[in-house]
């Protein structure tokens, strides 16, 4: 009787279903109606010491037509925050969606698997998802690969060394590199030591450009092995979250000559601002050791000692506009390949620069500070459901907003520890009110510190008009120097005013939003 009973409503659930089928207008497109919708893919293109300086954000001189084309297809973000302007701490709060203090990464040193173990990256989730994720390139930092993230290894290109960026092809500095391999196998020193990142004989000079191949150099070579890659990911049939992590404009500026030839050295602008910041305490301004780890530049002076010569200035920024349009075909050519796979239509893109970079603004180079110019970042996100596409939306947003909105873009859950907020409804409309701040910090490493060798972390909050910062001597915990600048009177971010007896009820107001966190700012 059980199973008589079992088929009765079987088949009436048989009769019902068919005849709702039957009375629909067509019932083709109500059976698809019926299957649950395909999940889309992520491109997640990642580049490493972009700052937003690109045509889509208003620098004619730069030439980016790539970027620019995904920029018209999606949403800019003119007023986008790192949470730490250094590779590897930028890099994995925006993959742990935490900031740096959760995570306790605060240095190129430190595994966030050794401080937050048990911390799931947004390609871990993703995986846990449902989606296949594989990487390529730098997407955390270069010696953090975190094999949890991924469900294939990281993409191996053979014949690169473990620091890829730093990769020569003049026969000069090959040459010279290769005595300098062999004084330190000779000297008996650990082979991992010939391609470690920071041995400064081994990065040779800081730029190089050669008549060769975009595969000749590690980003082109990468984007070969990632277009075959999107061809695998289409065939398997399974949404994917494919990361292509570009090294270029990393120093050194070392691109095919084609991309140099691009620019006219003198035409280039120079910083209007190559002076330091007037009244701004000693540990605000970095000491460009990274600059100096080149041979050509390793007696450059500090910031607090001087500037470079305008020749060297010119062939730094040369340098770098060449590598940005390096990378930027390098992204055409990835978009050419997902519109030739018919991809594009079902794949959200981003891409993001890890912190901005300076080229000489307060008299100083690379990254590591709170100011503007190394905290303000490149953020791009094309998604197929937007609806501001082609827009420019200056509202203030964070890197540890896009574990959470790709999450939301993509239909699956939110994981609730997260740090950032989703902005995908700026997605949809970009004038709606958001953040009232946005929250930066730099820990300043004793070492490298002027004038008395200890230890500095800087807590950094951006409001619409201003940046306010406070220093702490990360030792005693003890406040001891502050910052602020009027982005209404000195977007550039030269004279701070923090002690100006006329700005003591905004520094306390100031002060408070600091303390209050990130919580207190999100959009109600």
């Amino acid at each position: 009787m059980a199973k008589l009973h079992l088929s009765r409503i079987g088949l009436l659930q048989s009769f019902c279903l068919l005849a709702y089928v039957a009375a629909s207008p067509t019932s083709a497109t109500r059976a698809e109606d019926l299957r649950p919708p395909e999940r889309p893919n992520v491109l997640f293109i990642a580049v490493d010491d972009l700052r937003p300086e690109l045509g889509c954000y208003g620098e004619g001189y730069v030439k980016s037509p790539n970027v620019d084309r995904l920029a018209g297809n999606g949403v800019t973000f003119t007023r986008a925050y790192c949470q730490q302007a250094v590779c590897n701490p930028s890099r994995a709060s925006l993959m742990t969606g935490l900031r740096p203090d959760t995570i306790k990464v605060w240095d190129l040193r430190t595994d966030f698997r050794t401080t937050r173990p048990n911390a799931v990256t947004v390609a871990q989730h993703f995986k846990r998802n449902g989606y296949h994720t594989t990487g390529i390139g730098k997407i955390f930092h270069n010696i953090i690969p975190d094999p949890l993230s991924w469900s294939e290894p990281k993409l191996h290109i053979d014949g690169y060394p473990f620091d890829p960026d730093a990769v020569y092809r003049k026969q000069e500095n090959v040459e010279f590199i290769a005595q300098r391999q062999a004084e330190i196998i000779k000297e008996g020193q650990q082979a991992r030591y010939i391609d470690r990142l920071g041995e400064w004989y081994l990065k040779t000079v800081a730029t190089e450009n050669v008549d060769v191949p975009d595969n000749a150099y590690f980003d082109g070579a990468q984007t070969d092995k990632a277009i075959d890659k999107l061809k695998e990911l289409k065939e398997r049939r399974q949404p994917f979250f494919f990361a292509v992590g570009y090294y270029r404009p990393h120093l050194p500026f070392n691109v095919p000559t084609k991309y140099w030839e691009m620019y006219d050295r003198d035409e280039i602008p120079l910083p209007a601002n190559a002076h330091l910041p007037k009244n701004a305490p000693p540990m605000a301004i970095n000491t460009i050791r990274e600059l100096r780890g080149y041979l050509d530049f390793r007696e450059s002076p500090t910031p607090h000692q001087g500037q470079l010569t305008e020749a060297q200035t010119r062939l730094l920024r040369h340098g770098y506009f060449a590598s940005v349009s390096y990378i930027d075909a390098q992204v055409g050519r990835l978009l050419d390949e997902l519109e030739r796979l018919a991809l594009r239509d079902n794949t959200i893109v981003i891409l993001w620069g890890d912190h901005g970079w300076k080229l000489g603004e307060h008299g100083s180079w690379c990254k590591m500070t709170n100011y503007e110019i190394d905290t303000r970042v490149p953020l791009i996100v094309s998604a197929p459901a937007a609806k501001e596409v082609g827009k420019h939306c200056d509202r203030l947003v964070e890197f540890v907003d896009i574990y959470p909105a790709l999450c939301e873009l993509a239909g699956i859950a939110v994981p609730k520890h997260l740090e950032g907020t989703s902005f995908v409804p700026l997605l949809n409309d970009c004038s709606r009110p958001w953040k009232t701040a946005a929250f930066s910090q730099f820990l300043r490493e004793g070492k490298w510190v002027a004038p008395d060798g200890k230890e500095y972390m800087g807590y950094s909050v951006r409001t619409e008009r201003y940046r306010y910062v406070e220093w702490m001597n990360w030792t005693t915990k003890e406040y001891v120097a502050r910052e602020l600048y009027d982005h209404q009177t000195d977007p550039q971010e030269d004279v701070n005013i923090a002690d100006l007896p006329e700005k003591r009820e905004t520094v306390a107001d100031l002060s408070k939003k600091l303390h209050a966190g990130w919580q207190a700012a999100v959009p109600k």
